[in-house]
């Protein structure tokens, strides 16, 4: 869920001073009922079921205004394996991309306190679509209202209201055809510094669906003994680097470590079977020195 902030500015010389009034009021604004609830939270599409929904829910005690937009952006990651996902809502190159012919209904409403609101999704695919999977983000935006900002007192004073937006954005996958999910291991770069193991595996999805599933990390120390296990959600869309790091200071049996990687479909719990598309398992093992 992302935040913003809008029509929010304080001259450089007060940002100190108001600094804990901004703190303050942002915890303030954390103990109220925010945003709305959304659900499922992937909705899939394909050639024989061109509809889709999703319900929106307001559990505030406030009236909220809510739009649905499209947009586009997948889990990527930079050199040092942290991922990020960045949103596009211009400018998409990405030929699996399904913004352009996947529209809501409706785009734009006021669900009073308590109340639902079904979004559907109509999908209208150019002609001759390759076999594969498509994808876009539903963004999901919520006006949370006005809220003062008190007014300093002394020298520079300032006078402005927050306006919170909350925003949150799922994923829609179309199919089309015939789904291969494949997963390639590029490369796994391990590395030793001081307190730290630290591991970057690359990997890149070679089939024409993306890749869902769990990434099992384990590290062993020279006793072959498990001092460190890491287990993440898995999404490999084109190509994604994971950093997995594991402190070691406490451990008197140290290097050579050895660090073991298992990849697989199986064990997600958050997608129904149904839309699960089975793909390949990777095990690997190296030496740590």
């Amino acid at each position: 869920m992302i935040t913003k902030w809008q029509n929010f500015r304080i001259p450089i010389r007060e940002q100190r001073l108001y600094a804990g009034l901004l703190i303050a009021l942002i915890l303030l604004i954390g103990n109220v009922k925010a945003g709305v609830l959304v659900a499922p939270t992937v909705v899939f599409m394909d050639e024989h079921k061109r509809t889709g929904r999703i319900t929106v829910q307001n559990p505030s005690d406030e009236p909220r205004e809510v739009t649905i937009r499209m947009s586009f952006g997948l889990p990527t990651s930079d050199s040092l394996g942290n991922v990020f996902v960045n949103l596009q809502d211009s400018g998409i190159t990405d030929i699996k991309a399904a913004t352009s012919w996947v529209k809501p209904f409706p785009r734009k409403m006021l669900l009073q306190p308590g109340a639902t609101q079904v979004v559907r999704f109509v999908a209208r695919p150019p002609k001759n679509l390759v076999d594969g999977e498509y994808w876009a983000r539903v963004v999901v935006t919520s006006q949370e209202g006005i809220t003062s900002l008190p007014n300093p007192t002394g020298e520079g004073q300032i006078s402005t209201v927050l306006n919170m937006i909350m925003q949150t954005a799922i994923m829609l996958k179309y199919r089309q055809g015939d789904q291969i999910a494949h997963v390639k291991l590029n490369s796994v770069d391990a590395s030793h510094e001081d307190t730290l193991v630290s591991v970057i595996v690359d990997l890149s999805s070679t089939g024409n669906a993306s890749y869902v599933g769990l990434m099992h990390c384990r590290l062993f120390n020279a006793d072959k003994q498990e001092i460190g296990y890491r287990r993440f959600d898995l999404a490999v869309y084109h190509d994604l680097k994971r950093r997995v790091t594991f402190p070691v200071a406490s451990y008197k049996s140290g290097s050579p470590y050895s660090f073991e990687l298992y990849i697989t479909p199986n064990g997600r719990k958050d997608i129904a079977a149904e839309y699960l598309i089975r793909g390949n398992e990777i095990e690997y093992s190296t030496i740590i020195p």
